[in-house]
């Protein structure tokens, strides 16, 4: 049996993707690659409808079945390639009775799913570190975004399910576990009691004493509760490294994205989070030239690097996604947006850089993800420098850096 998946997008697809193999190996799929596409931006779009032309030039005979938020979202246009098989929604794409259908299109609607299922895998092949999804869909509706409507709203697992799945994947010898989803600080509001984000954290580390360490993907500051600011203060088990859906630093650009905090909020929760964790790092996403975006708003986001304190940057170029808000407001030259792009990555790169700086002659705890490569609890690349077994977490002194990643002494 042979089924090839190729992922695109976010940690949450990469999760998604060995339960998509699960389910379509289950159901008797042979010679068969699934793309698991991503919707994001449109140019996730266009590299998943590369990827797919690329398959089937090199592999005649395999079929193609197509999944994910483009595939929920754009399913016409999937269905249309004359290289697709089938085009399979994101609620349908963990049914093995699905896979085995040969359908065409089996796409629902999203938005009807009020319920989140477990998916109980046991790793992901040729990580050190295990993601475990704690919620799915957003009830949110940032002007920029289409994902909602791949994802659904927003819908929670129960804490004591995630609890499981954590000590399966502990016992499973996984050594760092990456809580992920959608908006993962909306967890619980669909829940009996509706418990926060902070409680789970808390549970996990109570309930698995064996984890060695937890991490967060990417929050929303705009929601993290009391519990969760206590637990980076006293848990030193939850990795000091937040990754903060920022989107902007101007005001007024914020509002029109419809976002719920203002420039002073991603400043204030930076530095109180630093104040209650001195070692912690922080990452961003910042979109360059959202619609009716000025050269001085486009400042204002390169500012927020420094007063945030901010380590890494993930850079969006604003693409429109049809059906959005953002889609209809006046749009900026693509030429003004690829230059702000641009100088954001260079202002990141810098940001980086600085931080590499001043890790050298700090000793860090270090998880080995390959004999040559590890993290340190910030989630800073380390190039070890010796062979070391992959799950390892050793103790190192930083001695160098190359301006992407430490170097071990």
């Amino acid at each position: 049996m042979s089924i090839d998946v190729v992922t695109f997008g976010c940690r949450l697809n990469t999760y998604e993707s060995e339960a998509i193999r699960r389910a379509a190996g289950s159901a008797g799929v042979n010679d068969a690659t699934v793309v698991n596409t991503c919707a994001v931006t449109a140019e996730a779009v266009r590299q998943a409808k590369q990827a797919i032309r690329r398959i089937k030039r090199e592999q005649p005979q395999a079929r193609i079945l197509v999944t994910g938020c483009a595939a929920q979202t754009e399913s016409a246009t999937f269905a249309a390639m004359p290289e697709v098989d089938s085009v399979i929604g994101n609620e349908e794409k963990f049914d093995a009775r699905i896979w085995g259908s040969h359908q065409k299109v089996v796409v629902s609607d999203i938005m009807a799913v009020k319920t989140m299922r477990a998916h109980a895998i046991d790793g992901i092949e040729g990580r050190t570190r295990a993601f475990v999804q704690v919620q799915n869909g957003c009830d949110h509706r940032c002007t920029f975004c289409i994902i909602p409507y791949g994802r659904g709203n927003s819908r929670s697992l129960p804490v004591d399910a995630v609890v499981e799945q954590a000590r399966r994947l502990v016992d499973n010898g996984y050594r760092e576990l990456v809580l992920t989803g959608v908006d993962i600080t909306s967890y619980g509001a669909d829940l009996p009691q509706a418990p926060r984000l902070g409680v789970l954290v808390k549970r996990i580390l109570k309930n698995v004493p064996d984890l060695a360490r937890l991490r967060l993907s990417s929050i929303d500051s705009a929601e993290a509760d009391c519990d969760l600011f206590d637990a980076f203060a006293n848990e030193r088990r939850l990795m000091p490294h937040l990754h903060l859906s920022l989107q902007s630093g101007d005001d007024l650009v914020l509002k029109r994205m419809k976002r719920r905090h203002s420039r002073h909020d991603a400043i204030a929760f930076c530095a109180e989070m630093r104040r209650l964790r001195p070692d912690i790092a922080f990452g961003a996403d910042i979109i360059a030239g959202f619609p009716t975006e000025t050269e001085d708003m486009f400042l204002r986001s390169l500012d927020l690097v420094d007063e945030c304190g901010l380590s890494q940057i993930h850079v969006f170029p604003f693409s429109p996604r049809p059906g959005t808000p953002a889609a209809r407001m006046p749009q900026l030259d693509r030429a003004i947006i690829k230059e702000r792009a641009r100088r954001l990555r260079d202002k990141g790169d810098m940001a980086l850089r600085r931080h590499l700086d001043r890790e050298i002659g700090i000793r860090r705890r270090v998880l080995a993800e390959s004999q040559a490569l590890g993290r340190t609890e910030q989630f800073m690349p380390v190039r070890l420098a010796g062979s070391v077994q992959p799950g390892a977490i050793i103790d190192l002194t930083m001695r160098a850096h190359d301006g992407r990643q430490l170097l071990a002494a």
